[in-house]
């Protein structure tokens, strides 16, 4: 796996590390070969994901995590697995910007370290790239659990165990 990463704010001291483990962990669960991908990641603050949040989404605000995926891979039916990628070498999966003021106060209101909830929102964006949403019910579900196995077999606690106002949660 090929994670090329973009410090814009040097708070981001782990960045390249957490974004290894996420990546490499999502794509295994997955059944496929992180050496065949890569993934484009711009570690940013609030200010910069706010302009690329309006450009993007018409939402000109703040958010923890965006996600542009190289091709279409959703699936056509609520709650079914999404198409894979076919791998190549070097096959991209697309880009995905975090934002670090953000994701700080988040792991402080949900009572989480920064490391754990920046490796679970890389899982999310990685996820995001790879034709997962949680717009409809059954792909939030399917979602939800994929993301709380990957983060369970790194030792990270469920992030939707309990209701902490998370961004999935907001439908």
């Amino acid at each position: 796996m090929t994670v090329d990463c973009i410090v814009e704010d040097a708070r981001w001291v782990d960045i390249t590390d957490h974004a290894q483990t996420a990546t490499e962990a999502t794509l295994c669960r997955l059944g496929l070969e992180p050496t065949a991908f890569e993934i484009s990641l711009l570690a940013c603050d609030d200010a910069r994901i706010a302009r690329l949040n309006a450009d993007f989404r018409g939402k000109a605000a703040a958010t923890n995590v965006l996600s542009w995926p190289s091709d279409e891979r959703a699936a056509a039916m609520d709650g079914e697995m999404p198409l894979p990628p076919q791998p190549g070498p070097d096959t991209e999966l697309g880009d995905i910007a975090i934002a670090y003021e953000t994701c700080v106060r988040e792991a402080a209101e949900a009572g989480k370290s920064m490391s754990d909830h920046t490796i679970h929102l890389l899982v999310h964006g990685t996820l995001h790239l790879l034709g997962f949403d949680h717009e409809r019910d059954g792909d939030a579900t399917l979602m939800e659990a994929l993301e709380t196995e990957i983060l369970g077999k790194l030792g990270i606690t469920d992030p939707y165990k309990e209701e902490t106002g998370d961004f999935t949660r907001k439908r």
